[in-house]
């Protein structure tokens, strides 16, 4: 009975805070398709030279960088100190996720290599209980939810530490860099900026509830096994 009360405060909660976040991804789809600001960022260097040069900005050379066409999400990853630029070619948002990536690779490297290690054990935390759940070799069920759950308040509480904190700044980084290479006019440059505010308004609060949409639908499934094995 319990998980079933505790399913029914998940998905209300979920929907409520949906709401209140406007949590929609093709919203940010629609804003990023701006055929004009695209044509704009056109006239930018490559994505791995217009990462050197963030790079060099942050007084962070050394990082490798790497682009994968075939990839739909450009990350950092801390441990290999590397950067992977997904297939952003032709888009003016690349200007501004690029400096969000490059953003993350000045972070706190304690935050960061803990947010890795901590993320793949959360994950393997969650597969283990789930498992376990499943073949009714789990006792005390409620303790191992509570368990995940303390663990899921660190996740969330590392991952959008780093994610706010790159978003945030991206947008400024990536205004510093087109000012400096003068490439495009003041009005360009200010017209890309305010598409980056719009996807950036909406977007940060997308993410934030994204993540939290993540630890629910876990919290959910786990739930669901318990109640029906």
């Amino acid at each position: 009975m319990e998980f079933i009360i505790i399913v029914i405060i998940a998905i209300i909660l979920s929907i409520v805070l949906g709401y209140l976040f406007d949590y929609n991804m093709n919203k940010i789809k629609h804003i990023a398709d701006d055929k004009e600001l695209d044509n704009l960022a056109n006239r930018y260097p490559s994505n791995m030279e217009i990462c050197r040069k963030y790079l060099k900005k942050l007084n962070n050379p050394n990082v490798k960088i790497e682009e994968n066409k075939e990839s739909e999400a450009s990350l950092y990853i801390a441990i290999t100190n590397k950067i992977l630029i997904a297939n952003i070619a032709n888009t003016y948002t690349r200007i501004q996720t690029i400096a969000h990536e490059c953003l993350h690779s000045v972070q706190d490297k304690k935050i960061l290599k803990f947010n890795f290690i901590f993320s793949n054990i959360y994950i393997l935390y969650f597969l283990v209980i789930c498992i376990l759940a499943i073949f009714k070799m789990l006792p005390n069920r409620m303790m191992f939810l509570c368990i995940y759950l303390l663990l899921s308040i660190v996740y969330y509480m590392v991952r959008i530490y780093l994610e706010n904190d790159a978003m945030i700044k991206a947008r400024y980084l990536a205004k510093d860099y087109m000012e400096e290479e003068k490439i495009s006019t003041t009005e360009e440059i200010n017209k890309m900026v305010q598409g980056f505010d719009k996807i950036n308004t909406l977007g940060i609060k997308c993410v934030n509830y994204k993540f939290f949409l993540n630890i629910i639908i876990k919290l959910l499934i786990f739930s669901l096994i318990c109640i029906f094995r």
